[in-house]
């Protein structure tokens, strides 16, 4: 049997600790890390040279705010899984990311087992809503 492929992932955040922990739980499970980003506007850049398939993109960051680049991205790839992580989870947040397209959210505040199942939940279902 064939290994399991491993997801692309990027990660954004403009805290480097923040980047570290991210990264290291995604490589716990199996994800090859592509490239990171400090800002918003970098996360852009490098989105659209690696096209991932998956982006933890932090909603307040230096000169391009999360927001704006999830607007950005989604643009130009609409199918684009992008998962916010936030230590806001204000209810307007929350719906202005989603209106924008993102697939999910992550509280930076979760526990590491809580955080590796929510992204584990997430890409199961956006993957069944691509095939449904």
């Amino acid at each position: 049997m064939a290994p399991k492929k491993k997801l692309n992932v990027m990660v954004a955040d403009d805290e480097a600790h923040v980047r570290k922990l991210i990264t290291t739980i995604l490589k716990t499970m199996n994800c090859e890390i592509v490239a990171e980003a400090g800002d918003g506007r970098k996360a852009v850049e490098l989105f659209y040279e690696h096209n991932p398939h998956m982006l933890l993109l932090d909603i307040n960051m230096p000169i391009k705010s999360g927001k704006q680049a999830l607007g950005e991205i989604k643009k130009t790839f609409p199918n684009a899984f992008i998962i916010m992580l936030t230590s806001l989870t204000d209810k307007e947040t929350v719906e202005d990311c989603i209106a924008l397209g993102a697939t999910g959210f992550i509280r930076k505040d979760l526990p590491i087992d809580e955080m590796r199942e929510v992204i584990k939940k997430t890409w199961t279902a956006y993957r069944r809503s691509l095939h449904a």
